[in-house]
C-alpha cells in the first residue's frame, strides 16, 4: 500500500468513525429518553404489550450504545474495498430502513402476531448485541479488514451480525406492515447479501487464512450438518 492509499485510508476511517458514533449516539440518546418516559407514565400505559415493547425498547438500546463503543476502540484499518459501489451497499443497507419512519401508519395487528413481532426484535438486537461483543474492535460499516475473527458465532456462519439483525428487522417490518415496509425490506436484504459479497473480497485480501475459513463456514445459513 503507497503512502497516499494508507493516508486516505485512515482519513475515510477516522470520518467513519465520527459519523457512526454521532449517528448511534444520538440514536441511543432517543432511546434512553423514550425508555425513560414510557417507565416514568407506565401506570397510564394500557397496551397489552408495554412489557414486550419495552424489552425491545431496552434490546435496541443496548445495541446502539454497543456500536457507539466498538467504534470508538476498534482498530484501524488494514484493507478497504475499492471503488464506490461498496460504499453505497453499507450505507444503503444500515440507513435504507429509515424510510419506514416516511410510511403511512400501519393497520394493527392480531394481538398474537404483535407479540411475536415484538419477541422478534427483542431476540434479534439481544443476538445482535452479543455478536457485536464478539466482533469487538473488527467492528464496521464499510467493507474493510481489521482482524479476522472466526470463534464465538463467527464459527457457525461468516455473517452472524446480518442473521441476528434481520431477525429483529423481520420484527420490525410486521411491525410496520404495508406493501411499502416489504418492499424497503427486500431492498435492505439484497443490499446486505452485496455487503456480505464485498466483505469477502476485502478480507479474502488482507488475511490468507479466510479462504480456508469460507470454505468451511456457511455465509448466513447455519448448517444442519454435525460439526
Amino acid at each position: 500500500m503507497s503512502r497516499d492509499e494508507n493516508k486516505w485510508l485512515f482519513v475515510g476511517d477516522f470520518l467513519g468513525r465520527v459519523g457512526i458514533i454521532g449517528y448511534f449516539a444520538y440514536g441511543a440518546s432517543e432511546k434512553l429518553a423514550i425508555i425513560a418516559g414510557a417507565i416514568h407514565h407506565w401506570d397510564q400505559q394500557t397496551s397489552d404489550h408495554k412489557e414486550l415493547w419495552l424489552l425491545s425498547q431496552i434490546a435496541i438500546l443496548m445495541f446502539l450504545v454497543l456500536v457507539v463503543v466498538t467504534t470508538i476502540f476498534r482498530l484501524k484499518p488494514i484493507k478497504s474495498a475499492d471503488g464506490i459501489e461498496p460504499r453505497i451497499s453499507a450505507l444503503g443497507g444500515t440507513f435504507l430502513l429509515g424510510l419506514l419512519a416516511l410510511a403511512p401508519p400501519a393497520a394493527p395487528l392480531p394481538p398474537a402476531l404483535t407479540s411475536f413481532a415484538l419477541v422478534l426484535v427483542i431476540v434479534g438486537f439481544g443476538l445482535s448485541t452479543y455478536v457485536l461483543h464478539w466482533l469487538g474492535r473488527s467492528f464496521s460499516i464499510m467493507a474493510e479488514a481489521r482482524r479476522l475473527v472466526t470463534g464465538g458465532p463467527y464459527r457457525i456462519v461468516r455473517h452472524p451480525l446480518y442473521l441476528t439483525e434481520e431477525i429483529a428487522i423481520i420484527g420490525v417490518i410486521l411491525l410496520n406492515f404495508s406493501p411499502l415496509a416489504l418492499l424497503i425490506g427486500a431492498a435492505h436484504w439484497a443490499l446486505q447479501l452485496r455487503r456480505m459479497r464485498n466483505e469477502e473480497r476485502v478480507l479474502t485480501a488482507a488475511f490468507p487464512d479466510y479462504g480456508d475459513y469460507a470454505a468451511t463456514t456457511p455465509r448466513v445459513i447455519p448448517s444442519m450438518r454435525a460439526a
